[in-house]
């Protein structure tokens, strides 16, 4: 978050700036499986967010001497590309933050692929944010969950994330970046949603026992219109490519 100097009015007459309401997410689309040469990809468009995930595996972990006999190694890489915003213009290569988003996104995923049905290979995601607007990690897990699915990997669940922060006395659902960069507390999570399990969660900033109470509601209830949209996009790749083999 950024300094409170300066800080813009993020609520305008009890609603949010791009006028939303607390508990709304922003216009959500799921496209899987964009990408032929992936085993498994999906395109998010979340608000202005605009993310790319692809998968690769289960194939031979490399190099050898890593690979585990037992269970599947996952390797995650998540980058935003130069022109995505402009706070990123003309970076290439990790940073900081992008590595600290991929070993997040690593240990989500560690805990719902079913590892052991791929003893001895190794799994790639690689999530490639093309535009951000704040909340580029949840949407960018929620993409590399449809495209893990796509690819056919065995999974216990088919995970979601969503932000949900604090503005002043308000809770407020998926934050754009502004309202990330000058909120009081942002959270984002990701859950298991056949039984609500807590996969991620990450707080910058502060929050009360009750309003963190509140805030799991909020997500919980968020939670089922992204669920349904990533099934939704899983249904629809499926039926196009039983319609293209007719």
């Amino acid at each position: 978050m950024a300094s409170s100097l300066n800080k813009p009015e993020l609520i305008v007459n009890g609603k949010r700036t791009d006028g939303r309401d607390f508990d709304e997410i922003r216009p959500l689309k799921i496209v899987a499986s964009p990408l032929k040469n992936a085993d498994g990809s999906a395109y998010i468009e979340w608000g202005n967010n605009k993310i790319l995930a692809a998968v690769y595996g289960p194939r031979e972990a490399t190099p050898r001497h890593l690979s585990d006999p037992s269970k599947a190694i996952i390797k995650c890489r998540y980058t935003m590309a130069p022109f995505s915003s402009l706070s990123e213009h003309n970076r290439t290569g990790p940073n900081r933050r992008s590595i600290e988003i991929s070993k997040v996104i690593k240990e989500v995923f560690e805990n719902v692929v079913m590892l052991t049905d791929f003893p001895g290979s190794q799994i790639d995601i690689f999530i490639e944010v093309l535009q951000g607007d704040g909340g580029t990690r949840a949407a960018g897990i929620t993409a590399a969950s449809v495209a893990l699915a796509s690819a056919g990997i065995h999974m216990r669940d088919l995970p979601y994330a969503v932000s949900v922060g604090r503005i002043g006395e308000h809770l407020a659902m998926d934050f754009n970046m502004i309202e990330d960069n000058y909120s009081d507390s942002d959270i984002p999570m990701a859950i298991a949603p056949r039984n609500n399990e807590i996969l991620l969660l990450q707080m910058d900033g502060d929050m009360s026992r009750e309003q963190m109470s509140k805030a799991m509601e909020m997500v919980i209830k968020a939670g089922e219109q992204v669920s349904t949209a990533q099934k939704d996009a899983l249904r629809e790749a499926y039926a196009n490519k039983a319609g293209a083999k007719q």
